[in-house]
């Protein structure tokens, strides 16, 4: 009787001993496992320029792919689709544009958009072929500056800080040719497309370009006479997405997927110094 009971001790040791192995194989396992991604199997389309911007993106997305996001961009040649595609649902989010841009979208449009996080800032300047400095711009020249209403105002308000016109007191950001109050060298200010203000340099005595476009017009720095200042620069850009979206997990990876040191000089390589991280 001893040893049979003996031997069902064996038995139920055997079998505690076995269960264990099992629990501890199965809690290895979880452990050592790796933890699905939220991400794993999600795509996102990203709306950006063309250009300079294509090389950024590329690295963006590599960062992306380590956490499990794939980015698939879609550039555009002009800043009035970005928006609209984004609103639509042909785009997951977007990146082009800066907060007075938007908000004067938001106003014309009824955008449900909204900034998740920046990416760069570049300075406005007035560019010229023909003058060394802003004193040699003569009385009538022809100035070019970009027709969309936030840039506009930003071109006059470089206009203004280098004492070529004055604009009316309390003026905004979203200042027009309407708002010029003196004009003291009567300086003729045509309104362009923004794409079109570097490439038509040849034509203007001067002109005001976006960076980015300063640089697809093949523009330099040694040929910008004056730029808006950087502290305190309203026109940082950034990323965007529907409203709906702004907490989801996949932002917060997209994000931080452009806010790292290694996206940071693949940006410093492309710009050359004419943009600025900003965040």
């Amino acid at each position: 009787m001893t040893k049979n009971k003996n031997l069902h001790g064996v038995h139920l040791s055997r079998r505690a001993a076995l269960a264990a192995v099992a629990v501890s194989a199965a809690a290895l396992f979880a452990f050592a496992a790796p933890a699905p991604s939220f991400a794993e199997d999600k795509s996102i389309k990203v709306g950006i320029m063309a250009g300079e911007e294509e090389d950024i993106w590329r690295v963006v997305a590599s960062e992306a792919a380590k956490k499990g996001l794939k980015i698939e961009t879609i550039t555009f040649n002009d800043y009035t689709q970005p928006n609209e595609a984004l609103e639509r649902g042909e785009l997951d989010a977007n990146a082009f544009q800066h907060q007075p841009y938007l908000d004067n979208q938001i106003k014309q449009h009824g955008y449900h958009i909204v900034r998740v996080g920046y990416t760069g800032v570049w300075p406005i300047g007035l560019y010229t072929k023909k003058y060394k400095s802003v004193a040699e711009i003569p009385e009538g020249a022809v100035l070019g500056v970009p027709n969309d209403p936030s840039n506009e105002g930003r071109a006059l308000r470089v206009l203004q800080s280098e004492g070529l016109i004055k604009l009316k007191d309390g003026t905004g950001i979203l200042a027009t040719v309407a708002d010029v109050t003196d004009n003291p060298k009567k300086i003729e200010i045509k309104e362009l497309d923004a794409g079109i203000v570097g490439r038509s340099i040849d034509d203007l005595d001067a002109g005001i370009v976006n960076t980015d476009w300063a640089l697809k017009s093949g523009l330099s720095p040694a040929e910008r006479i004056a730029q808006e200042p950087i502290a305190d620069n309203p026109y940082r850009n950034f990323i965007a997405v529907k409203d709906e979206n702004k907490e989801a997990d996949w932002v917060k990876t997209l994000v931080s997927s452009y806010q790292n040191e290694t996206v940071k000089a693949e940006f410093d390589k492309v710009y050359k110094g004419t943009g600025l991280s900003a965040y």
